[in-house]
């Protein structure tokens, strides 16, 4: 018998996800003079008003205003209708020095024993559902707010389109649970105003059909499309939204952030905090096992758990599940249990923080990226950064207002890599 299973998404305008974005502009602006900060940042918005608080430790000194207001401009909130814009918010800052409890347990004498910045669990996980590995309605609802947004920059056509909006998708499943086709899209987006309620909505609806809907559709395989019931903005009028509309918090939207629902989530959010919190770095690692282990053909469906405790470097528990789609076997041709490739896993993967964020390069400034439309399923990108510090990886550009500007070829999304795949196929001989 069929079911159904729904995943959500929110844009870079919806208010949560201002305030992640802040908390993580400002994590990368410390990195980009000190990369060996230790932030935890979190952002409260609301109507005219964000405020940013946290603990951090760090060399950098940055204008938290700029970086506020650079970061509210570039998401859209650039009019003073929208009672909450780059130029005319005000900017607190409540921040403050890193707890001494909590960074003698990080610092260690030597790098390698980096202990976790916190205790906690984390979850990675991967489905051969889509080309990223990633749960098919969750990465359709990013799709489509990705592409909303895209359509309001270019200003177009949609052209009343205002930042804050939210897409939900539910898709039918077969009893294997193979995805059979999309039943409900709801599409719910700020706008400006109009006279006419009716009208409006109903314009909206038909612009998102004939300009929304095609620019994602040929991604997906086609019979998904078939027979979808659609609905837009299905409240009415959404004029009154982002900050203004609903306060904003770092750390709100975690499923949105992580796998729409599917897998499992550990509780602990990611943005605004460096890598040696393990809340975001054990996650980011968890993920990149369970996709390699399924790129490599040993699952086609893989959660993985990690846990730790705080000041303490190595794992204190591991667990992987692949939900009986395990394929892999041992020397007299048993098919291996999901205790077992744990196992062999644990013998891959070096999963103390010290590790994790060498691997990932987690000390160069990664991190407003990842701030809206997920942080996994991602492409992996190399681009030429500007930093103020200098290292074997810099090369000099210029002095500007007296400090040396370097630049240095950083890394995004480097989690999403299958640079294991051969790693993994060689441990269970595939």
């Amino acid at each position: 018998m069929s079911y159904y299973f729904t995943s959500e998404s929110v844009s870079e305008g919806h208010p949560d996800k201002v305030a992640d974005q802040i908390s993580d502009a400002v994590l990368d602006e410390m990195l980009r003079q000190d990369p060996e900060s230790k932030v935890a940042c979190e952002t409260m918005v609301s109507t005219g008003l964000a405020v940013i608080a946290g603990e951090v430790k760090t060399k950098a000194w940055i204008d938290l205003q700029h970086v506020a207001r650079q970061t509210i401009q570039r998401i859209g909130y650039t009019k003073a209708e929208y009672q909450f814009d780059s130029n005319s918010c005000a900017v607190i800052s409540a921040v403050h020095e890193q707890s001494s409890d909590i960074n003698q347990g990080v610092v260690r004498a030597t790098e390698e024993e980096q202990g976790a910045g916190d205790q906690g669990m984390m979850f990675g996980y991967a489905t051969r559902e889509t080309k990223t590995l990633m749960p098919l309605t969750s990465e359709i609802a990013h799709d489509l707010l990705w592409e909303m947004a895209a359509i309001r920059r270019e200003g177009k056509v949609m052209t009343y389109l205002r930042p804050d909006s939210k897409s939900q998708v539910t898709l039918e499943y077969s009893d294997d649970g193979k995805p059979v086709k999309i039943d409900t899209l709801v599409i719910s987006t700020q706008h400006d105003d109009f006279d006419e309620e009716k009208a409006m909505q109903q314009k909206i609806a038909e612009d998102v059909e004939q300009y929304l809907i095609p620019r994602i559709i040929g991604k997906y395989p086609e019979h998904l499309f078939k027979g979808y019931r659609l609905l837009v903005n299905p409240t009415g009028k959404f004029v009154i939204g982002g900050p203004h509309g609903d306060t904003g918090l770092t750390g709100r939207k975690i499923i949105v952030d992580a796998y729409g629902g599917h897998g499992a989530h550990g509780g602990g959010a990611f943005s605004g905090k460096d890598s040696s919190k393990v809340d975001r770095s054990g996650a980011y690692a968890a993920r990149h096992i369970a996709k390699n282990m399924v790129a490599a053909g040993v699952a086609d469906q893989m959660l993985v758990q990690v846990a730790y405790a705080i000041g303490v470097s190595k794992p204190v528990g591991f667990y992987v599940n692949t939900y009986g789609t395990a394929k892999v076997k041992d020397e007299n041709g048993n098919l291996l249990n999901d205790s077992q490739i744990a196992r062999i896993i644990e013998t891959i993967f070096d999963m103390r923080p010290y590790a994790i964020v060498k691997r990932f390069g987690l000390k160069n400034p990664v991190f407003e990226r990842t701030a809206s439309y997920g942080h996994f399923g991602r492409d992996v990108v190399t681009e030429e950064q500007e930093v103020f510090y200098e290292d074997e990886t810099t090369t000099f550009k210029e002095e500007r207002d007296g400090r040396k500007v370097y630049t240095k070829p950083i890394k995004f999304f480097a989690w999403e890599e299958l640079d294991y795949v051969d790693k993994v196929k060689k441990a269970f001989k595939l």
